[in-house]
């Protein structure tokens, strides 16, 4: 069965669309309301390619049906920058060149950004990256991924 479903993508005024129940809150995001940038990687929940923020909290979109978060507001990585705590992560990601392909970092900056809101601004850098475990570079770019942890968490508050 296909219904409406109403969502607030990246701080703009919710919007409402036509969803089938059994929809991924991934499809909708990238084939319903063109949020490319949340990647597809697994469809399992195991590489984190596709973390966006749902109420603020972490969520892996591929095994969140749409209809899970009906009414919710979701940030994608296409609205991470209007979140401070979002461009503290841009930056250091930037700063530290923590890309190889660059397809999982979206899900890494995202994923970032809520478990820093999460766990607070004292969190130290083992938690943060305990945190993103479930995130994966195929690449294998994690030692500038681990500093760009290091810069966030030290970034002025």
């Amino acid at each position: 069965m296909t219904g409406p479903l109403t969502l607030a993508i990246n701080g703009a005024h919710p919007r409402t669309v036509d969803v089938p129940d059994d929809e991924r809150l991934l499809d909708t995001l990238r084939w319903r309301l063109g949020m490319k940038g949340t990647k597809e990687g697994c469809r399992t929940g195991d590489c984190g390619a596709c973390t966006v923020l749902v109420d603020g909290e972490t969520t892996l979109s591929c095994l969140t049906l749409s209809r899970e978060v009906d009414g919710s507001k979701v940030t994608t990585i296409e609205g991470i920058a209007d979140d401070p705590e979002g461009r503290k992560v841009q930056a250091a990601f930037e700063a530290e060149e923590a890309l190889q392909c660059g397809y999982c970092t979206p899900g890494f900056i995202v994923a970032l950004t809520g478990v820093r809101r999460e766990l607070g601004p004292e969190a130290s850098t083992a938690a943060l990256v305990d945190g993103l475990q479930g995130n994966l570079c195929r690449c294998t770019g994690y030692l500038a991924i681990l500093r760009a942890v290091e810069r966030v968490r030290e970034a002025p508050r």
